[in-house]
Formats: structure tokens, C-alpha cells, sequence
């Protein structure tokens, strides 16, 4: 009968020195190309929901370990037993593997390896800078529950410098930031994929509404979160809106993260910025709303109306409402 799967394999992980799922199933891959290893059941197993059926699994596992002992030695032995020979063979410290083996393995852990700063372009929602990108800064900090960081985001804005303070949470399908300011006036949501080590960039979409121009609209657009070597005062103090066609890789240098091939990079980030139908960003029209609005405004009071109550009591079931626009043409105030 197989014993510690779970632990077992993540104790493989520390060994190998791989990241996630994926790396130990190429690490099994590698060793017997039809392996029947996977990522989807590997899951299962780290996490103790569900153990290898197929003996093959066991005796690939004892190849990728280069044990002397055969498949069903792995999977019958006791954990203590695995540890010692797998270190021994390995020549590493089995206290120290088990010391790594568990956030190595499961991805827990993972909101400490975001911690750093990120310099974040993204689409202007204001109408006044139409076209043109915006920079922010995101700052990310391991708090007390490593899968669920504080994250603060900035902009430097004409009329005065925006911070935003929450919290990111991290799975398998992605990674999403909630943030807002301490009266929940302003937010900015975030809806990214899920982050790989070395988590050298981020990138997806991020929504809220706009903060400068005549109207609060709902906004989205793309965004790409880079990470910065250390912090740069810069993000402090320079203006969030960059100039019409300004290079981003040439923007990064002042930053601290010097680019080798900027025309290259431009296209890169350009490419990921402006896919899509709508060019990277789709933003609720303000005319569109207000022509949706009067509508069923229209249709809501002339249906109190013609039930001969207010607009919010009950109404007979058999009042109908009438065609709009001819009936609706004028309406009284």
C-alpha cells in the first residue's frame, strides 16, 4: 500500500530543485516519455486527496531519484525512510530538504516570492489623456499569511499623488488585488495570471472607474507589471501620464532596470498592451449609459402609471406597457 505520497513528493521537489507541478511532471517525462504522470492528478497527490494508482508511476519516480531501490520501495516505505535515502544518495541534509519541501512543492509560499516593486503600465481612462499610457507603482509585501500579501498601488497624477492599500490573493488559475483608499472612494481592481518564479513580470487586466474627467466611468483596460530591481524614488515623483508614443523601455531605464534591445521590448509590450478588439481597453460610454437609462426609466414610470401606483408600489398584473418611443414620446416630468 502507498504511504506519504504527498510528502514524499514534495520532498522530490526540494531534491530537484524544481518550482511546481509542471516541472515535476517534465522531471517524470523525462525518464519515460509515456509516463502517466500528470499535472492535474499531481495536485491531488501534493495535496493528499488522491495517491498514484499505476505501479509505472512509482518505478519512473525511482528513476527521476536515481535510487537504487525499485518502485514499490517507494511506494510502501515510510517517510523517515524515504528522506534518509533520498538525501543520502542525493547528498543533501534531509533536515533542511524537509524544511524546503512543503511551500517548494504546493505553491504556498508563493505570495513571499512576489514581494518587491513593479512599475505598472496599463491604457489612461481619463478622457483629457486619451491614447496615451499611464504608469503606477505596485509595491507587494509578505504579511503575516504568505499566500495573501499587502499590495500598494500609486499614480502621480495631476491633481496630486493617488495610493491605493490591500490585499493580492494567489491560486493556481491566477492572481487578483482588491485595493482601495481608506474610505473605499477610489479602487482598482486587478485580474492577473498566475505568477512563475522568478516573477519577473506580471501582466492581465485591471478595472475601476475613472478619476479624472467630468464622469466616474466603469473603465478596463490591459496592464503589464514589471519588476524593478529595488524601489525608485521616481515612481514618488514623476508623472503617472507618459508622452504620446513614449517608449516604455526607455522609460524603465531611469528605474533601474537598463533594457539591451528597447525597439524590441516596445513591440513586446505593445503587442500585449493593444491586443484585442477594442486595442487593449474598453471603457463604458457615458452617452450610451444615459440613453439606457432614460429608457427604462421611461418604461418604469409608465408602468406605475398605468397601475395607478407609484412607480414603487404594486401594480395590477394586467397592465401592459407600451411601445417605446411613440407612447414614451412625451412622457410628463
Amino acid at each position: 500500500m502507498a504511504r506519504d505520497i504527498d510528502r514524499k513528493l514534495r520532498l522530490t521537489v526540494a531534491v530537484l530543485g524544481t518550482v511546481g507541478r509542471k516541472d515535476l511532471a517534465a522531471a517524470f517525462r523525462k525518464v519515460n516519455p509515456n509516463t502517466s504522470f500528470d499535472v492535474e492528478r499531481a495536485d491531488k497527490w501534493l495535496h493528499g486527496r488522491a495517491r498514484p494508482r499505476d505501479m509505472q508511476i512509482y518505478e519512473d519516480w525511482s528513476k527521476v531519484l536515481d535510487l537504487e531501490n525499485g518502485g514499490r520501495w517507494v511506494a510502501e516505505c515510510d517517510f523517515e525512510d524515504f528522506a534518509a535515502q533520498v538525501s543520502a544518495r542525493h547528498g543533501r541534509d534531509a533536515e533542511e530538504l524537509q524544511r524546503q519541501m512543503s511551500p517548494r512543492a504546493t505553491g504556498e509560499g508563493q505570495g513571499l516570492s512576489l514581494a518587491g516593486t513593479y512599475v505598472c503600465y496599463s491604457h489612461a481612462w481619463s478622457p483629457y489623456f486619451r491614447g496615451r499610457l499611464i504608469r503606477g507603482a505596485l509595491s507587494v509585501t509578505a504579511s503575516g499569511r504568505p499566500e495573501r500579501p499587502s499590495a500598494s498601488y500609486s499614480e502621480v497624477l495631476p491633481t496630486g499623488r493617488m495610493q491605493l492599500d490591500g490585499t493580492i490573493d494567489v491560486d493556481k488559475r491566477g492572481l487578483r488585488a482588491e485595493i482601495c483608499d481608506a474610505r473605499n472612494w477610489q479602487y482598482v481592481n486587478f485580474s492577473l495570471f498566475p505568477p512563475s518564479p522568478p516573477v519577473s513580470v506580471l501582466g492581465g487586466l485591471m478595472f475601476g472607474t475613472t478619476l479624472i474627467g467630468p464622469d466616474a466611468q466603469p473603465s478596463m483596460s490591459r496592464v503589464v507589471a514589471i519588476r524593478l530591481p529595488a524601489a525608485s524614488g521616481r515612481l514618488q515623483s514623476e508623472e503617472a501620464y507618459l508622452p504620446e508614443g513614449a517608449s516604455v523601455a526607455l522609460d524603465l531605464a531611469p528605474l533601474g532596470l537598463p533594457i539591451d534591445e528597447p525597439a524590441a521590448v516596445d513591440r513586446c509590450l505593445a503587442m500585449f498592451l493593444n491586443g484585442g478588439a477594442r486595442g487593449g481597453i474598453d471603457q463604458v460610454s457615458v452617452s450610451d449609459y444615459r440613453t439606457l437609462v432614460d429608457l427604462f426609466d421611461r418604461i418604469w414610470l409608465m408602468l406605475g402609471r398605468d397601475s395607478g401606483t407609484g412607480p414603487h408600489g404594486a401594480h395590477d398584473s394586467g397592465s401592459t406597457v407600451r411601445p417605446f418611443p411613440g407612447h414614451f414620446a412625451r412622457t410628463p416630468r
